[in-house]
């Protein structure tokens, strides 16, 4: 009796070490494509191919896809890479990815054709049968238009068809059936990256995270050139977004190796911002390309290595002893494996994610992404599904537009001596709802800008909308021109709308979010302090500076720049000194800079104490205040 007692307690002693993690306050995990997983029916494989990547990186979790592109992985196959990765201590999990074709621009399943269904079900509770939780891979949305889809969708638009089609399929073809063969497993959906355009073909934002298990987010940005055109600042954005949606239950972020070609920087760069939005776990997509993508210095070492950056190449290529074997990094695995130890040292000490609360209601297009582009110029952001009423400044984007209620929810928050930020996008798409408050205009006529007067000149021509307001009634604060300074016309980039004891402000978007980038620090300037009212602190920096602000008090800058940088952090009085949490050292405040007619117009808190700090090319600082 006592032997068999001794064992029990030895076997829980050994699930417990075996699942506590390898890293503070995360998990690492890879995904597996279908491809590979039925390639693991050879032991001999499984077994070489898995000590490339677990030599590089210590991984908590495997998941095996049962489906891809109508490849369906045996049984036989799945048990035993499972009873492999249990062996060697590996949580193990299931994945499903609905594609047809991938190679065919990504086809889809077709959910109201009879024979799709019923493959659609029969994969959901193969995979469940497995497993007790699988995600599903980014394509559980449907771009078909079959005659069936066609006949099906009737008078809806096909956004309206698809969401309510997909809320319908998830329900009945995948969580349905598969906690009907096992009532413990949990369905997981993947969203991709691309949510703002996510209603048009099918996925449903004010459903999908309640019905299904959790969400995870893809926080895979890539090349900002390439055909998506996602910021930097996507990585942590998305998951802020979606753990709003349902707090708690957003359980990770998903990274692939897109954007290596820019440098190991830049793979490195996707993976610590998925952290910096506190995703408890991460998924390195895939196994495959973690066995098959090498480390080439000629191609992945950039031009600013050896200046100190959060990210070092060289030593990252040193030898390492990881599992006990002592191995030279050789693929993509130790890129990630040495990004991990790298923040391991600080992620745990953040608090929860904080920022300026924007307000996106479900479905509505337009300022497609912009809150990304924000983010990248020192904007802390921080998107809610519900209008913020616990704020003293609100940010609207165009996407408030598809609330009916827009109008009253916006002189509510005035009424209380709270402001209202929107967007020259928002207000073009609403003009008669805003002009019960103001009576603005955004024209269809264009300005070409590059004179911004005391604030500025940019190097490029800007392309902006006209906003126009009543003279007394509105006041502009910021302006430009071409040029302003001694020239004979100008336009607001900034126009403040008193309305009962609050201020409605309108910020004028550049044509191109991108020219964002261009503008002179003294602008970037006014859109921060504006909307920086609820925040300890903001920066004062040039564009492609970003902010990450915590509810304990630590907060981490990050330049996005090719070049050193030096920026100013604008804190508020009584924050006499910051703390650098990596290196410890402390840093001083600095003598407070005079009041300006500018910072006056602007309403900025006189009494702020700046700390100066260096941030090398690509690099962050993480610090407690």
């Amino acid at each position: 009796m006592k032997r068999i007692l001794f064992l029990a307690i030895t076997f829980l002693v050994m699930s417990s070490s075996a699942f506590s993690g390898n890293y503070n306050g995360f998990k690492v995990s890879v995904y597996t494509r279908a491809y590979e997983v039925e390639k693991m029916k050879d032991l001999h494989w499984l077994d070489s191919t898995w000590n490339i990547i677990s030599s590089q990186v210590k991984v908590d979790k495997i998941y095996l896809e049962t489906h891809r592109d109508l490849l369906i992985v045996p049984s036989e196959t799945l048990e035993q890479a499972k009873k492999y990765f249990l062996s060697k201590g590996v949580e193990v999990g299931g994945g499903i990815t609905y594609t047809i074709n991938e190679s065919n621009s990504f086809e889809t399943f077709c959910y109201s054709n009879p024979e799709h269904r019923k493959l659609v079900q029969e994969i959901a509770e193969h995979t469940a049968k497995h497993f007790d939780d699988f995600i599903l891979d980014d394509f559980f949305f449907t771009s078909c238009k079959s005659d069936i889809e066609i006949k099906a969708k009737g008078t809806k638009s096909w956004t309206q068809y698809r969401i309510d089609l997909m809320t319908e399929a998830g329900q009945n073809l995948v969580i349905n059936p598969a906690k009907k063969v096992n009532p413990k497993v949990k369905v997981i959906i993947k969203y991709p990256n691309w949510y703002d355009h996510f209603q048009g073909l099918g996925f449903n934002l004010a459903t999908g995270p309640q019905i299904f298990d959790g969400v995870w987010s893809g926080t895979e940005t890539r090349d900002p050139s390439s055909d998506q055109h996602l910021q930097n600042y996507l990585g942590y954005n998305i998951v802020r977004y979606f753990d709003n949606l349902r707090p708690g239950h957003n359980y990770g972020g998903w990274v692939d190796s897109g954007g290596s070609n820019l440098g190991m920087d830049r793979y490195a760069e996707q993976l610590w911002l998925t952290f910096f939005a506190k995703a408890p776990e991460i998924a390195l997509f895939a196994y495959n390309q973690l066995i098959g993508t090498p480390l080439v210095a000629d191609r992945h070492r950039t031009p600013w290595q050896g200046q100190g950056t959060s990210f070092v190449y060289d030593d990252m290529m040193k030898p390492v002893n990881l599992n006990g074997q002592t191995v030279t990094g050789t693929t993509l695995a130790r890129a990630a494996g040495y990004t991990f130890e790298t923040i391991n040292a600080f992620i745990s000490k953040l608090g929860k994610p904080i920022g300026i609360k924007s307000y996106k209601s479900f479905h509505t297009l337009g300022d497609d992404f912009l809150t990304n582009y924000l983010g990248m110029i020192g904007l802390p952001m921080d998107i809610y599904s519900d209008f913020p009423t616990d704020q003293k400044v609100v940010l609207l984007t165009e996407q408030a537009k598809g609330d009916a209620n827009i109008t009253t929810k916006i002189k509510a928050q005035l009424t209380k001596g709270n402001d209202v930020v929107i967007t020259s996008g928002l207000l073009h798409a609403i003009p008669e709802k805003i002009a019960e408050i103001a009576e603005l205009r955004a024209l269809d006529l264009k300005a070409l800008v590059n004179d911004f007067g005391n604030s500025g000149k940019s190097d490029k021509d800007i392309l902006i909308t006209q906003v126009k307001y009543q003279t007394n009634d509105a006041w502009e604060i910021l302006s430009a021109g071409r040029p302003l300074s001694g020239g004979t016309s100008g336009y607001p980039m900034v126009l403040r709308a008193p309305y009962s004891k609050g201020n409605l402000y309108v910020i004028t978007i550049p044509d191109d979010y991108s020219n964002l980038y261009d503008l002179p620090q003294g602008v970037l300037n006014g859109f921060r302090s504006i909307l920086s009212k609820d925040l300890d602190l903001r920066i004062d920096a040039p564009a492609k500076v970003s902010l990450f602000l915590y509810d304990n008090g630590t907060f981490i800058v990050e330049s996005f720049l090719d070049t050193p940088v030096t920026i100013k952090i604008n804190a508020k009085e009584g924050i006499d000194k910051i703390t650098d949490i990596l290196t410890g050292a402390v840093v001083n405040k600095q003598p407070a800079a005079p009041v300006t007619p500018l910072s006056r117009r602007f309403r900025m808190d006189d009494k702020v104490n700046v700390f100066s700090v260096t941030l090398m090319p690509h690099s962050y600082k993480v610090f407690s205040k």
